[in-house]
């Protein structure tokens, strides 16, 4: 109690108490809202609490992607699209590699639905019409647009490019949020693009004695023929890239009776170059790398090569040399313990996807 509160006979107003039950709840709550330095470029941006995308962070973001846009519409890859670029201008070569293009346009499109900002709307636009203007005539996507020469200009399934732009086209066509904002042309445009996609995907499945197996990681954009990409990605059948087409092509509503076999044969395929009996395994040198080394191991789940030789389909390993060798140890340090050549990719697809999209599909 103050002088003034003792000449006049007042007593000070009671002191409110938060409870601590309700002080935990609201600290629970203001934290619970994530900022700009804790939400980081990658996935997680994409699956924040909706609120958050109509926040000053999210639009911070969101401005910060905007100067990364190509004057075709599209991005660069490998980069921290929330730090702005420090050079104007400086905006690399835009591909679908690697998450690039796609992630920011739907991050974009996170962000303008929540605001409603027509600029958020516009550079998502801007990207859709690149994706338009990068698809060849006979539906697939190079993996850099405006082209490059070179594998760049292969039909790109490496690493889920492709698949990645189909599943976008796929979600803007249906018109669900957070695509409300397209326009109906632009939607027309993707289911039309969609469908293209989905045709050539068909077509480049690769026939062995007249069975449908898999897909290579890159196809030739002329031919469909399986192609050279890097000098240690063969022209092969991918025990990575294909689980990947195989679980977008399950997430097509109604599949035509050649989707259904498309998937069928990539199935049996896979069953039948599944490794058993070996595992990766790490080891330290006495020079203290760590190299990646394949053990037997009878109780290890099985794996798949990333490469399959065309007609025999044993898993083959290339060095940077570009030669064939059928033995994992025989490669490099570098190679081998830098690239996955080897993975569980399609376990969860044989074991969970494909039993349920049979059911769903009522497939006896």
């Amino acid at each position: 109690m103050n002088l003034i509160q003792i000449m006049s006979g007042s007593q000070p107003p009671p002191r409110r108490v938060v409870p601590t039950a309700a002080l935990t709840i609201l600290v629970s709550a203001c934290s619970a809202l994530p900022t700009a330095a804790q939400v980081r470029w990658g996935d997680e941006i994409l699956r924040q609490p909706r609120q958050w995308y109509a926040s000053t962070e999210a639009r911070t973001a969101a401005d910060s992607v905007i100067q990364y846009q190509s004057p075709e519409g599209g991005w660069l890859k490998n980069a921290d699209l929330l730090t702005p670029p420090s050079t104007p201008g400086a905006l690399g070569r835009p591909t679908i590699d690697n998450g690039a293009t796609t992630m920011p346009m739907r991050f974009l499109a996170l962000v303008a639905d929540a605001t409603g900002d027509a600029k958020y709307r516009k550079a998502f636009e801007r990207g859709m019409d690149y994706l338009f203007a990068a698809q060849y005539p006979n539906g697939g996507w190079p993996q850099y647009f405006p082209l490059r020469e070179g594998y760049y200009s292969r039909i790109t399934y490496n690493d889920n490019a492709m698949v990645n732009v189909l599943k976008l086209l796929r979600d803007v066509s249906a018109g669900d949020a957070p695509y409300g904002f397209v326009d109906q042309a632009r939607r027309d445009k993707a289911a039309a693009a969609l469908e293209r996609g989905i045709d050539v995907i068909l077509r480049s499945q690769v026939k062995q004695d007249g069975q449908l197996t898999a897909w290579c990681t890159q196809h030739d954009e002329e031919t469909l023929e399986p192609a050279w990409a890097r000098s240690y990605e063969p022209p092969s059948l991918s025990g990575g890239e294909s689980v990947g087409i195989v679980r977008f092509l399950m997430s097509i509503d109604e599949p035509a009776p050649e989707i259904v076999a498309a998937i069928e044969g990539a199935v049996r395929w896979l069953r039948s170059v599944a490794m058993s009996g070996v595992r990766v395994d790490r080891i330290r040198r006495p020079d203290g790398r760590v190299e990646r080394v394949l053990v037997k191991d009878s109780a290890a789940p099985p794996l798949w090569a990333r490469f399959y030789q065309l007609g025999t389909n044993r898993p083959l390993y290339l060095d940077c040399d570009s030669v064939y060798r059928y033995d994992f140890s025989e490669i490099g340090y570098e190679r081998r313990s830098g690239y996955n050549y080897h993975g569980t990719w399609a376990a969860g697809l044989l074991n969970e996807d494909y039993p349920r999209w049979r059911a769903r599909h009522g497939l006896q």
